[in-house]
């Protein structure tokens, strides 16, 4: 028999343990881990969740590993074109992992209105564009359809329809300036069958979504020509390796670049998070610590006269020990349990409800994402229980030197 166990729990379950005078104490020190698993849930939910809807935003708009030619010089316009006839079209059969290729190619032209004008870039996909991302951004209207024949619908962001006053099933023409500025611009009129919000703001201003054959028309490509190709992979943990992979697997006359190292910037913003996320499981884990080491503290003293009669009986300073960690466990498992409750409670009230919105101008979303797993639940619960419950050996030490006959003659 385990009277250890048995003897924490008589202590838990009696009338005067909670009406004693640690109990306030014991209260404040399971409110600490339930506020600190609380605030490290959301912590980790929010960074994880904010960190893979600015990648997955980037990755709707350029795939994961972009394929170009050497001569367009990081250039955002298609300058000279790609053939599609290459052995990693339409299936990258040689590198593992890719499950999508697809020419597109971008031009750079001017949306004049009868009031005002803005300057955009048109990309131009086929009837081989991946729209699942775009799927979960349009807030109006349809998808355009490219399989069919050549045809002038566009989908625009809603950050430029509200700049140009556009709405589903307007028109506007947009110029397209040609290599010699003596030769008459094309102009090409093109009608709103859709607006997106993908709360990227600074790729939402620059893009417009069209036909890739009127891009090919006016640069004079071939049908089978683009500007470049899009590569999408099943894992984006395997971004640098099938990124490599990809590389060595292309002819020598073509680049490839992945959007890590192409949006370099932004993804090094990010990984701040991870910084922010340690820091603050570290502190809340501290906090929670030190405050079960004070609770801890009060029960041993408050039962120092147990702890000499319990010695005078024949057990051992590790014995004790073990009877205050039990019941130190159950306050922390009870604090763990409350925070879970209120944690969850929070992150899918946020998920379902958007309490909690946030600028695209500075957070490239609307409101604050959340990311949640069973898995860092699960670990963050065992992680924090192991921790506090090693902190707590530490103070747990004072019992070794509780001398029996002073503790029986306590008061």
């Amino acid at each position: 028999m385990n009277y250890e166990f048995f003897i924490a729990k008589r202590i838990i379950g009696s009338k005067a343990y909670k009406s004693s005078i640690s109990a306030p104490i014991i209260k404040i020190g399971i409110a600490a881990i339930a506020i600190g698993i609380i605030v490290m849930m959301i912590a980790i939910a929010t960074g994880i969740g904010l960190q893979q809807k600015i990648r997955d935003k980037v990755v709707a708009f350029n795939g994961h590993v972009t394929i170009t030619n050497y001569d367009n010089n990081n250039s955002q316009e298609s300058i000279a074109p790609i053939s599609k006839n290459q052995d990693f079209y339409p299936d990258f059969k040689v590198v593992e992992g890719v499950n999508h290729v697809q020419g597109v190619a971008s031009k750079f032209g001017v949306i004049r209105t009868e009031t005002d004008f803005e300057g955009v870039y048109l990309k131009g996909v086929g009837a081989d564009y991946n729209w699942s991302y775009f799927k979960e951004f349009l807030i109006e209207g349809k998808l355009p359809d490219y399989k069919q024949k050549r045809n002038e619908d566009v989908l625009i962001s809603k950050y430029l329809a509200n700049r140009l006053n556009f709405k589903v099933g307007d028109n506007f023409q947009m110029v397209f300036a040609k290599d010699d500025p003596e030769k008459l611009p094309n102009i090409i009129t093109y009608n709103v069958v859709g607006i997106y919000n993908s709360g990227f703001q600074d790729l939402d201003a620059q893009y417009l979504i069209g036909d890739i054959r009127h891009l090919q028309r006016i640069n004079r490509w071939g049908k089978d020509e683009i500007g470049s190709f899009e590569v999408f992979i099943n894992d984006y943990d395997d971004l640098e390796e099938k990124g490599a992979e990809i590389h060595q697997n292309i002819s020598s006359l073509l680049d490839s670049q992945t959007i890590t190292n192409k949006y370099y910037s932004i993804f090094e913003w990010i990984k701040i998070f991870d910084k922010n996320i340690y820091g603050i499981i570290g502190i809340m884990i501290l906090v929670a610590g030190i405050n079960m080491i004070t609770a801890l503290l009060v029960l041993i003293l408050e039962r120092t006269r147990m702890v000499g009669v319990l010695k005078t009986l024949g057990s051992n300073n590790w014995s004790i020990r073990k009877l205050f960690l039990y019941n130190a466990s159950y306050l922390i498992l009870l604090g763990l349990l409350w925070g879970n409750i209120l944690g969850l409670g929070l992150l899918f009230a946020q998920k379902y409800f958007k309490l909690f919105p946030l600028d695209p101008s500075v957070y490239y979303v609307t409101e604050a994402p959340v990311y949640i797993s069973l898995g860092y639940i699960v670990a963050l619960n065992v992680g924090t229980l192991i921790l506090c419950l090693l902190m707590l050996l530490i103070p747990s030490y004072i019992i070794t030197k509780i001398s029996p006959v002073k503790a029986i003659r306590f008061d």
